[in-house]
């Protein structure tokens, strides 16, 4: 077979092709956005997938697979569960790290680094939870689904996201990082309610290793280890000592993420003298008319180009970035495949609909977390604690608090928790989150769309 060589202009055509991808800058919060668009619609596609497959014949083969039973065996160690308890007590510590990330970056950088400015999305986030909990409550107080009063309390950030995305212009830029900040709070809360509220009996001993564990991953980072293999390691050994102490084992991944180092290796203007140094040394070095990969030395160049950047990129900016797309894709979804297949009998639905737990999902996310989210928002401001992002007014204020009433992941999450060994309840809690979650999502889009021609 003949081999085609290099020609300059060759080189020149391909330089062509991939000049726009280089020259395009994308910020990671637009990263962020355009993952949670797809992801969006992803899960939705997911949710459907797992509905009808169970409310059909395949029902029986659904139940089959989502309770066969998976091991791991570590020497006289062994793991056993069904591949239902892995998705959501495994997989999701990684959703749950990612989740960590998130909270630690906008503490650190992002909406909540500023008291003033943070006031406003953690007064919403604490409204948008106490409210929905407190509806949920009054209509289930003394039932038999009491222990679901969390379930309403959570916000599905990627449909909240995919929600505004879809209106484009018509959303102003500040929403975004507002919903942002706030979901993050919302999901920090949720991680407090299940450690103190839906922890089963403690081991103890295996809760003291995890202590451990904890606090050898907060001396990786004091001495300044930036590679993920101790962290890896270390969070591993952190979610299997939680796993078996009775503390959900999901917080693993939460307490791996804060200890994760956020500091650059290199400062910004050295950064910018070695990038520049490197980069008139390979136009120096570079011959037009061969591959890159016949030059050693300019090899040598390219890795030290990697190498500064990764330099410059912290550890927690370039696992949130590596993670997050597998969180998008592969995560979510998933959790939604094995646990949003719900059997619906319609001659039952009207029955489904009066029972005290489904009332209370409905009534806390649509019409809780509305109230909550947006009561807060004008205290706060009339107030004078806190003013809202520019360009955004109590109306797009008001729209985004409909869109909040998303609950899925986290309410799911939380459902399966709350009701664990119940699983008419369970049904019940599904059956109310989905439905909430079509309300809150078609209402809060409805009214942004509508409000964005009246101004503030």
């Amino acid at each position: 077979m003949a081999v085609k060589k290099t020609s300059a202009e060759d080189c020149a055509l391909d330089s062509s092709r991939w000049e726009k991808t280089f020259r395009r800058i994308k910020m990671p919060i637009e990263a962020f956005i355009h993952d949670d668009i797809a992801s969006g619609l992803l899960l939705m596609g997911c949710t459907v997938l797992a509905l009808v497959v169970a409310n059909t014949k395949l029902a029986p083969y659904y139940d089959h697979i989502r309770h066969t039973e998976v091991s791991l065996h570590f020497g006289s160690l062994v793991l056993k569960h069904t591949l239902h308890h892995w998705i959501n007590d495994g997989l999701m510590a990684l959703f749950f790290f990612l989740v960590g990330l998130e909270i630690k970056r906008e503490i650190l950088v992002g909406e909540l680094a500023v008291l003033r400015q943070a006031l406003l999305p953690i007064g919403a986030a604490l409204g948008g939870m106490l409210v929905p909990a407190l509806i949920y409550a009054m209509i289930n107080r003394g039932g038999v689904g009491m222990g679901g009063w969390a379930i309403p309390m959570a916000t599905d950030i990627a449909f909240a996201m995919g929600a505004l995305v879809l209106l484009g212009d018509r959303a102003p830029k500040a929403l975004f990082g507002f919903l942002l900040a706030l979901a993050i709070v919302d999901d920090l809360g949720a991680v407090i309610v299940i450690a103190v509220f839906y922890t089963q009996t403690i081991v103890w001993q295996a809760l003291l290793a995890g202590v451990f564990f904890f606090g050898l991953l907060v001396v990786c980072n004091l001495v300044g280890l930036r590679g993920p293999l101790p962290y890896v390691i270390l969070g591993s050994c952190l979610w299997l000592a939680l796993l078996k102490s009775g503390v959900h084992a999901t917080l693993a991944g939460v307490l791996t993420a804060l200890t994760v180092p956020a500091n650059s290796r290199c400062a910004p203007l050295k950064f910018s003298e070695l990038m520049f140094n490197l980069l008139w040394r390979f136009e120096k070095i570079h011959d037009p008319e061969h591959s890159v990969m016949r030059n050693s030395e300019v090899q040598g160049v390219l890795q030290s180009l990697e190498n500064g950047v990764h330099s410059m990129a912290s550890p927690l900016q370039r696992l949130e970035q590596g993670l997050h797309p597998w969180s998008a894709f592969f995560i979510l979804p998933l959790f939604a495949l094995v646990n949003a297949g719900i059997p619906i009998e319609l001659a039952n639905l009207a029955d489904n609909l009066k029972h005290p737990v489904t009332m209370g999902v409905v009534m806390g996310l649509v019409g809780g977390k509305c109230v909550g989210i947006y009561l807060s928002v004008w205290l706060l401001v009339k107030a004078g604690a806190s003013r809202l992002p520019t360009g955004i007014g109590l109306r797009q204020m008001f729209g985004v608090s409909l869109l909040a009433g998303i609950g899925f992941t986290m309410s799911i999450f939380i459902g399966e928790l709350a009701f664990l060994g119940q699983p008419e309840l369970l049904l019940e809690a599904k059956v109310g989150v989905l439905l909430s979650s079509v309300i809150a999502g078609v209402s809060g889009f409805v009214w942004l769309y509508l409000v964005a021609d009246k101004g503030k």
